[in-house]
């Protein structure tokens, strides 16, 4: 079993940052994909970014590309979401989800992952 805690979550005017971290516990190993999906209020969860297991490859949805940054730290299993140039849209619930699969190109769908945390909020005030 894997534990994803997520934290970072916060209030925040539009244009400014803030930095997600989710770090794994349990029966972890460093050779699993790291995903960050949100989901706001009535609507569907999607993904953001994903980052591979040596942290290699990276890969983010349109609508964050050149704003959000994804990378991890392997001392500690841990993965970071670097948010910049935050949109009111962008507000919503943030989770962070393992893969256990070892993918060399990390996967945007929500059933590629295994584990999921209970997410932290976002908030982006216009």
């Amino acid at each position: 079993q894997v534990r994803l805690l997520e934290s970072g979550g916060g209030l925040v005017q539009a244009g400014g940052s803030l930095r997600l971290s989710c770090a794994a516990s349990g029966r972890t190993s460093s050779s699993v994909t790291m995903g960050w999906f949100r989901q706001a209020p009535g609507k569907e969860r999607e993904f953001v970014a994903a980052i591979n297991w040596r942290g290699s490859n990276t890969y983010y949805a349109d609508s964050v590309k050149g704003r959000f940054t994804i990378s991890r730290a392997y001392a500690g299993n841990t993965v970071y979401l670097q948010l910049n140039s935050l949109k009111s849209e962008d507000t919503a619930v943030y989770h962070c989800a393992a893969d256990n699969f070892a993918r060399d190109y990390p996967s945007d769908h929500p059933s590629h992952y295994d584990y999921w945390g209970q997410g932290t909020q976002v908030t982006v005030s216009s």
